[in-house]
């Protein structure tokens, strides 16, 4: 067993960043309630489309099994770093991380906030 972590009194999951930093990615922040988005992060977008049907493309390049795949489904859920698919075709879930995906497809207008367009 590896006690390197227990000793020092955090779990290695804890983030990096203390002492009143800012953590990347998290100085702009989405209030739902009244649509009010900062920035267009694709999780905005992909929250904004929740229940939609997509194809979503991605590349795995450490794998030769997964080099590239297309995931099927219905957009369940979307956070900073994944995107969870549910395909009722199958009845299978899909955790997508974010950093695998090239590009989405969607066969309907994408939703998007005019939030997201500058100078508004």
């Amino acid at each position: 067993m590896n006690n390197n972590f227990v000793n020092q009194g955090s779990f290695p999951g804890n983030p990096l960043y203390t002492g009143g930093q800012t953590v990347p990615n998290q100085q702009n922040t989405v209030n739902f309630q009244d649509t009010q988005f900062e920035q267009s992060y694709i999780e905005n977008i992909l929250r904004l489309n929740k229940g939609k049907q997509v194809e979503i493309y991605a590349s795995y390049p450490d794998s030769n099994d997964w080099r590239d795949r297309v995931f099927s489904g219905i957009i369940e859920q979307s956070g900073r770093d994944h995107i969870i698919l549910s395909d009722p075709k199958t009845g299978k879930w899909y955790l997508i991380l974010i950093i695998y995906v090239n590009y989405i497809k969607f066969d309907e207008r994408i939703a998007y906030s005019p939030e997201f367009y500058p100078n508004n």
